[in-house]
Formats: C-alpha cells, structure tokens, sequence
C-alpha cells in the first residue's frame, strides 16, 4: 500500500509498503482523512524534543490526527466494528501501570503515540490499525471534515473544561490557529464572551466569521489589559505568552495552558500565586474525544471552516515545508485524503 514516509528530516516521499494485517484486539482501517499539524511539522524538521529524546527514530510514518472506515478485525468478538466510521486515541497505554489503572492512560510512560513515537506507524496511509479499546464510533451525521478534526477538539474542549467556562464569562484564547479556533468555538458553546488574539489577519477573519466578537493583534493585548479576562487559553508556540497569560488573567483567575514554545517560556510564580490563579497544563486529547465527537454530532461545534485544502500524500511535503495550494481556504489546518492521487 502507499505511504508517507519520512526518511530523514526534511526529506519525506511516498513509498510502498507491506500492508498491515489486524491481529487480536486490532482493527484494520482505510484511511479516509488526515490532517496535517505542528507536531508532524516538528517531527518532519527533525526539530521535534522527542527526537532528541530517543523516543523517535527516522524513518517514520506521520499523522495522529484520523478518520477512516473499518474494513478488518483481528478479533471475533470485534467484527461487529467492520464498516464502521471511526477515529481513535493518539495515546496507547499499555493498559496495566498506575496511570492506565487511574484512566490517565494518555501518561503511561509505556504508551505509544500514533505516528508520533517509534513503535505505531501513522494514518497518512491508505490503510492502519488502532487497537480495538482506542477506537472511537464516529455518527453519520459527522462530516468527514469534522471526523478527523476529533483529535485537535478534544484537546481544544479539554482547554476550555479546564478554564471552569460559565455562561457569561470573558475568556480569551491567545492563538488563532487549529487548536485556538476550536477553543473559541467550544466557549462560545458554553456562553462565554469570547475574545481571540492573533498575529495573522485572515486567521482572525476566520474567527469572527466562526461568531467570535472581539479579536486582537498578539501586540496590542500586551498593553494595557492586565487583569481583564476570567480565564485565558493560551494555544500559541510564542514563548513570551505564557507570562503574558498570566498578566491578562483576573485574580483568582484560570490560565490553561495547551501551547508549547520551541524554546523555554519564562512565568513569574509571584504572579500565580499573588492573584491566585489557577493554572493547568493539557497534554493529551484523549479525555475529551468523546466529548468533541458528541459536540461535532449534535452541531453545537461546527469546526469544518478550519480546514483550508485537501491533499494527496504526494502533496504533504511541500505542505510540512509551510506552501499551501493556489486555492487553500483561509483556514490553518490541511488535511490529507491518501485515496487521491497527486
């Protein structure tokens, strides 16, 4: 079957490779979606910490971000999954240390991450497999736009539980890429009084036509709106946000942090603890996949205007090098159909 591989960083081509084959407690995917997002881009440089780590070895299969319909199980007792719609976790743990036992599964030191650490080849593939207790039934009345857009929601919807949303409140989400986006829409489903910071002006578009009111240039909210907003999502890789989140939040405040700098981000624990905020990391959407599943189902988020273009797999270098198509919608996120030929 056909396949993304990245060979070593900043060189990736579409290979033949052996077709998987389910086995007990598995199922066998056709790939019907992908989307492509920083992490992917990270791994493709080479730039990526788990690289670094040795928890990631070149060549490698990218894509974490899914849907696609089940054709095989590897398992009798699963074969009621074939031909269903689905996606699945990015985090697999092994299902017996303390924090699988504990439902924190997306922290085993055991996992593996799906087209992320060595050991789980990705879904910019024709074909994958997902371990049948990862995997996740997608509705018909789920878009497949929507369907491989589950795993940047529930991350996004994890960000905005974590900021303790009530109808009402000003929440600001600095960073109006994929994850930012779908933050402001899951608060605008809770009744927050959303505002988004961004740098680039067609992003910001996009949100105000997704019902945001307020937008604002990253620069001009570091000035002068100190102490303004009752929770701040911070989902950007700049790392002067995270002190900057701090700063903007109201005592007693929430700061939620889901971004990740590719350097070390500087906050002042005065701060925290001198307005008492309550500040929480997100790694992980494994919490709330369900939960964006049911939000995309029931049309309470409707996240489809994020994506900007649809690629073949011959296509997805030129868009890990950051070029985007002559007719690419104003969206931050690209994803991937491995059926189409480039």
């Amino acid at each position: 079957m056909r396949a993304l591989v990245v060979t070593a960083p900043r060189r990736a081509e579409v290979q033949e490779v052996p077709e998987p084959v389910a086995s007990p407690g598995e199922l066998l995917v056709e790939v019907e979606r992908v989307g492509i997002c920083g992490t992917d881009v990270e791994l493709y440089t080479g730039e990526m910490a788990y690289i670094e780590q040795g928890f990631t070895t070149f060549p490698l299969r990218l894509g974490h971000e899914w849907t696609g319909r089940v054709v095989a199980a590897g398992s009798p007792e699963d074969f009621a999954w074939v031909g269903r719609r689905v996606t699945g976790d990015t985090m697999l743990g092994c299902g017996r240390c303390e924090y699988c036992q504990a439902g924190h599964h997306h922290v085993c030191p055991k996992r593996f991450e799906v087209g992320i650490r060595d050991g789980w080849s990705g879904a910019l593939a024709e074909r994958m497999l997902i371990p049948t207790r990862f995997a996740f039934h997608i509705p018909d009345s789920v878009s497949v736009t929507a369907a491989a857009l589950v795993e940047p929601g529930g991350n996004s919807l994890r960000a905005v539980r974590a900021a303790n949303i009530e109808p009402g409140h000003r929440v600001l989400v600095l960073g109006s890429g994929t994850i930012g986006l779908l933050a402001a829409q899951f608060a605008l489903a809770e009744g927050a009084d959303v505002h988004v910071g961004g740098v680039r002006e067609g992003s910001l578009a996009l949100a105000r036509s997704l019902g945001v009111q307020h937008t604002w240039q990253l620069d001009d909210l570091a000035n002068g709106h100190e102490d303004e907003f009752d929770a701040v999502i911070e989902a950007t890789s700049n790392e002067g946000m995270p002190a900057l989140a701090v700063r903007l939040t109201k005592p007693a405040g929430r700061v939620v942090y889901i971004g990740l700098s590719s350097t070390p981000s500087l906050v002042d624990t005065r701060d925290v603890a001198l307005k008492d905020i309550t500040a929480v990391g997100i790694l992980s959407a494994s919490p709330g996949l369900a939960g964006a599943i049911a939000s995309f189902a029931s049309g309470a988020v409707v996240p489809d205007p994020i994506v900007s273009e649809v690629v073949a797999l011959e296509d997805v270098p030129a868009r890990l090098e950051g070029r985007r198509g002559e007719g690419a919608g104003p969206g931050p996120k690209v994803h991937v159909n491995p059926r189409l030929l480039g």
